[in-house]
C-alpha cells in the first residue's frame, strides 16, 4: 500500500511531517537514489528511502482494536506500578500506543496503533468522531436531565458539545438507570462529569462503539487487528 513520502519520513521517527516536508523541499531526500523535491509523492514499502544519505528503517503500521478492562491505565506506563495497556501487547516487535485514552474504571473499545497520522486524525476536534458509552447511574433520568445532555451540559465553564441519550433500562427497586450516551468530544472525565452535571453518579462506564467499530466477539482483554479497509474508512471519515 503506498503512502505520502512525508508520511513514511515521519513514520520511521526521523523527525515530524512538517519537518519532513521541509526536508523534501531542499532536496536532502531520496527515493531509489534519486533526489525528490515534490511533496505528495507516493512510495510504498519496496522503496529505497534516505534523509541526508542515512537510510530510514520504515516500520510496519499497525492499529489494533483492543477491548480494555477497568482498572488498566490508558498509557504506555504507570509510575504506580499499575497494568497498563501495554501489557497486554508485549510480543510485539513493534511499539503501540493508545488513541485517545479510556479511565482506570472504564471498560470498552480502545484504539491501539503506532500509526501517528491517523491517531492525529482521529482525535482531531474538528474530525468530530462519534463514540457510544452505556453506563450505569444512580437514580431515573427525568426529562429535563435529558434535555440538558442533549443540548450540553456546563463542564468547567464551557458547554459541552450535544449528545445523544438513550436509555436502555430503568430499576426503579434499585433507583439505577442503564443509559447509553453518545458524543463526539473527548475531555477528562468528560462522561462522568455530563451525568453529574444533571446530579447522577456513574457506578459503572463502558465504552461500546467507536466511529463504526464495535467490540463484537471480542471479550474483556482480548484484541483484533483492524482490516486495511477499516483503518481506510477512518481515515476517510
Amino acid at each position: 500500500m503506498s503512502e505520502r513520502l512525508q508520511r513514511a519520513i515521519a513514520q520511521a521517527g526521523i523527525t515530524s511531517r512538517r519537518k519532513a516536508e521541509e526536508l523534501i523541499t531542499a532536496g536532502r531526500v531520496t527515493v531509489n537514489n534519486e533526489v525528490v523535491t515534490k511533496l505528495g509523492t507516493k512510495v510504498d514499502s519496496h522503496d529505497h528511502i534516505e534523509v541526508d544519505q542515512v537510510p530510514i528503517q520504515r516500520e510496519s503500521i499497525h492499529t489494533y482494536l483492543f477491548y480494555k478492562p477497568r482498572q488498566v491505565i490508558s498509557s504506555v506506563k504507570d509510575n504506580k506500578g499499575r497494568k497498563t495497556v501495554l501489557d497486554f501487547f508485549t510480543d510485539f516487535s513493534y511499539r503501540l500506543y493508545p488513541v485517545g485514552r479510556l479511565d482506570y474504571d472504564t471498560s470498552g473499545l480502545l484504539l491501539m496503533t503506532n500509526d501517528g497520522e491517523l491517531a492525529n486524525h482521529l482525535m482531531h476536534p474538528k474530525n468530530k468522531i462519534p463514540k457510544v458509552y452505556v453506563a450505569k447511574i444512580k437514580g431515573n433520568l427525568k426529562a429535563p436531565e435529558i434535555k440538558k445532555l442533549v443540548h450540553g451540559v456546563m463542564i468547567d465553564h464551557k458547554l459541552s458539545a450535544p449528545a445523544h441519550v438513550k436509555i436502555l433500562s430503568n430499576d426503579y427497586e434499585k433507583k439505577t438507570s442503564i443509559v447509553q450516551l453518545t458524543i463526539h468530544e473527548g475531555h477528562y472525565h468528560q462522561v462522568k462529569r455530563m451525568f453529574e452535571a444533571v446530579g447522577h453518579y456513574v457506578e459503572k462506564l463502558s465504552r461500546e462503539k467507536y466511529a463504526f467499530l464495535t467490540l463484537e466477539s471480542l471479550n474483556s482483554g482480548e484484541f483484533r487487528e483492524l482490516s486495511h479497509e477499516e483503518v481506510y474508512k477512518l481515515r476517510s471519515l
